[in-house]
């Protein structure tokens, strides 16, 4: 009658209380906490940063900063949780590993990718010994491991349980934050049609891996071309903003992530006048953080600039309205 199902296991929901009150008193003593991030609005949003066990989708157009904004977020949460005991596994399917080493120098010592690598112009002496000083003194990303090879969901899965049981210790499984740049370059796998029944696939994984192993995912997804049409860049229109309809697979990882964010560049979409509020846009390199679904926290918008001197994204105020 039930082709053979086995019955699951029924817990009691008083326990979930008890289990929420544990966590709790974890929090409020400090014996469990969030990844901060430099970013205040971030941390405030999503109570004090990243939390473990949680998958945080981004998603963006090529060339907004989503791979900046991971980049900058995994360097400065190993320089800001000193006290927290953690690793981080990086799954890098689009860029070569030299290519990652360029841009982690970059970001630190303060200079462009072009200032680094350029033959016409070459790198100040100064400069160089910034980025051998950095490297000399980059022991705490003893923590950090990369994969680049593209896989299928099922190999990531492996690599990850394996990782997880290799890092594991007397007090259990080690805290990972595990990166993914980006979803849509998993290989499809075995009893996978496309792209699509992938990216379902990927969203059901990840779930079980959370529940599973004390991990915390910060996957990045590309965004549909729709939001480049010229209807979506109308001056002062709700479709200036990115919407969760706009994430590529959006029904696929949408249901399965307990953060969204879209990243948003007005500047490059040639919009002067921003949403319903018309936010003046005059800098080419102002960023928009909409977050478009969030189970524990705020909803709504904060305004970013990637600042080029420094090739870092950095928080600023929203710009005036053409009311003001």
């Amino acid at each position: 009658m039930y082709n053979n199902a086995s019955p699951l296991k029924a817990v009691s929901e008083r326990d979930a209380l008890k289990k929420a009150l544990f966590k709790m008193k974890a929090r409020h003593s400090g014996q469990l906490k969030s990844l901060k991030t430099a970013w205040s609005n971030f941390n405030n949003a999503f109570c004090d940063g990243l939390e473990w066990r949680t998958i945080t989708v981004v998603g963006a157009r090529p060339g907004t900063g989503k791979t900046l904004f991971m980049e900058q977020l995994v360097n400065d949460v190993i320089k800001i949780n000193p006290d927290q005991k953690f690793r981080i596994l990086k799954f890098q399917f689009e860029m070569l590993d030299e290519t990652n080493g360029i841009r982690k120098l970059s970001m630190n010592v303060g200079s462009d990718y072009n200032t680094l690598m350029s033959k016409e112009k070459p790198v100040d002496r100064g400069i160089f010994q910034k980025c051998v000083d950095f490297y000399e003194s980059t022991s705490s990303y003893d923590i950090v491991d990369v994969v680049y090879d593209p896989c299928t969901v099922d190999e990531m899965c492996a690599t990850i349980h394996s990782y997880m049981q290799e890092h594991k210790s007397e007090d259990g499984f080690t805290n990972t934050l595990v990166t993914i740049d980006h979803s849509a370059l998993f290989r499809v796998g075995k009893g996978q049609k496309d792209k699509f029944e992938m990216l379902y696939g990927l969203g059901e994984a990840l779930t079980e891996m959370k529940k599973r192993f004390p991990v915390a995912f910060l996957v990045l997804s590309q965004l549909n071309r729709n939001v480049e049409t010229v209807e979506r860049a109308k001056d002062g229109s709700y479709g200036n903003y990115i919407l969760d309809s706009d994430l590529y697979g959006s029904d696929a990882l949408l249901q399965h992530a307990d953060v969204v964010l879209g990243i948003n560049r007005p500047f490059n979409r040639r919009i002067k006048f921003y949403g319903p509020e018309k936010y003046i846009i005059s800098d080419p390199d102002l960023l928009v953080f909409h977050i478009l679904k969030s189970r524990n926290g705020y909803m709504g918008m904060n305004f970013y600039k990637l600042d080029r001197d420094v090739m870092r994204i950095i928080e600023v105020d929203a710009p005036p309205t053409s009311s003001h």
